[in-house]
């Protein structure tokens, strides 16, 4: 590595893959267990379903023709890559996916959640994903649950309600909100819950 000063990268485990005989079998046990399904995905010659734990922040992905690596996920792909780049690290170039499915260059450009991706190899050649979220998808937190793991995601979704709450200020007549602790409070908690959020 080439600078080991440099910050060292937050990267969230999100997913691991694992082999299974049989799909279905494998789906009823793990479900069975009370894991929740996350998905079940088919299509040409292709089937993935992934399963999360009770609890557990990182989910377990199955199935066939599925060459998924597992997966990081962070709060600001562009910056993660950089350090990562920074450490000695062989990653990726940021890319998305067009419409069309076509990799592009660069981060999705509105940055929407689950659209921005890198890679990178250990030198035993395991490969490794990493994929920017910044917030959930419905389903994809317990309900009731808001949880951060870092300063710095919470800082992220600080500045996510701070420009929101700066819109609704405006939309108040430039007022100034002096319940902005409880407006921060209910979009913190309906962001991560993926629910629609206060105006």
């Amino acid at each position: 590595m080439s600078n080991t000063n440099a910050p060292a990268p937050e990267l969230k485990l999100e997913v691991v893959t694992i082999p299974v005989s049989d799909i279905d079998r494998a789906k009823s046990f793990y479900t069975g267990l009370g894991w929740r399904l996350d998905a079940d995905i088919s299509g040409d010659n292709f089937r993935v379903i992934q399963v999360t734990p009770p609890g557990s922040p990182a989910s377990v992905i199955f199935g066939q023709g599925n060459t998924v690596a597992p997966y990081f996920i962070v709060s600001d792909i562009v910056a993660t890559q950089a350090e990562l780049a920074a450490r000695g690290v062989e990653v990726s170039e940021v890319y998305h996916f067009d419409e069309a499915g076509q990799r592009r260059s660069g981060p999705e450009p509105t940055r929407r959640s689950y659209a921005s991706w890198a890679s990178f190899k250990d030198p035993d050649g395991n490969p490794w994903q990493i994929q920017e979220v910044t917030h959930r998808l419905p389903g994809r937190v317990e309900a009731g649950d808001t949880v951060f793991t870092s300063s710095k995601e919470l800082a992220a979704t600080l500045r996510r309600a701070a420009a929101a709450h700066g819109e609704h200020e405006k939309r108040n007549g430039g007022q100034h909100d002096a319940n902005w602790p409880d407006w921060y409070a209910e979009y913190i908690v309906r962001e991560q819950a993926a629910q629609e959020l206060p105006l």
